[in-house]
């Protein structure tokens, strides 16, 4: 069976840079306007008593672990970005450039945050400031990583590659062809 020929990789390398690009800017725009408008440790109700923004700085992970090591998820986010765009040639199908573009892109902002912020290069803390009832404070970084996470599991549990072919099916489709041929 013959499929239509994906779409060259620069459109979706443009998808997936439109992601990316969205993603860290909507995180480092919300950091300044949480940093420019609200005190350290301040919350405000936004839908009570379900969200509320809450400013604080993180040195750590998910739930303030790792606070000591700051500097080993500074390398681990710089990895990923660059894994990434190692491989955004490759990207033929349009939900893994949204995945990745997203996982690179909450990736970029919190490392932008780990670079460039207080107190040190490599070991700047993380804004972070949406808070639901018991749970971790987080910022849109963590929105976009974990949301398409998500999306990157669902692809590899379906067993589809970056160009969209999913190869178990294909075997399928090969084996049913043989045996209506015997």
């Amino acid at each position: 069976m013959e499929t239509a020929p994906h779409p060259k990789p620069p459109r979706r390398f443009a998808l997936m840079g439109l992601v990316f690009a969205v993603a860290l800017g909507l995180d480092q725009f919300t950091k300044w306007l949480v940093q420019s408008n609200m005190d350290l440790g301040e919350s405000i109700p936004v839908i009570d008593p379900v969200l509320s923004w809450h400013y604080i700085l993180n040195p750590g992970a998910a739930f303030s672990i790792g606070t000591s090591v700051t500097w080993v998820f500074t390398l681990f986010q710089a990895a990923v970005v660059v894994y990434i765009a190692v491989i955004a040639a490759r990207v033929r199908y349009t939900p893994w450039a949204l995945a990745l573009g997203g996982v690179a892109g909450g990736a970029a902002g919190n490392l932008v945050d780990r670079l460039f912020r207080e107190p040190s290069f490599g070991m700047g803390h993380v804004v972070d400031f949406i808070a639901v009832p018991n749970f971790a404070v987080f910022n849109i970084a963590d929105s976009f990583v974990v949301c398409s996470m998500i999306g990157v599991c669902l692809l590899i549990f379906r067993g589809v590659n970056l160009d969209g072919h999913r190869p178990e099916a294909e075997d399928a489709e090969r084996a049913a062809a043989r045996d209506e041929e015997d």
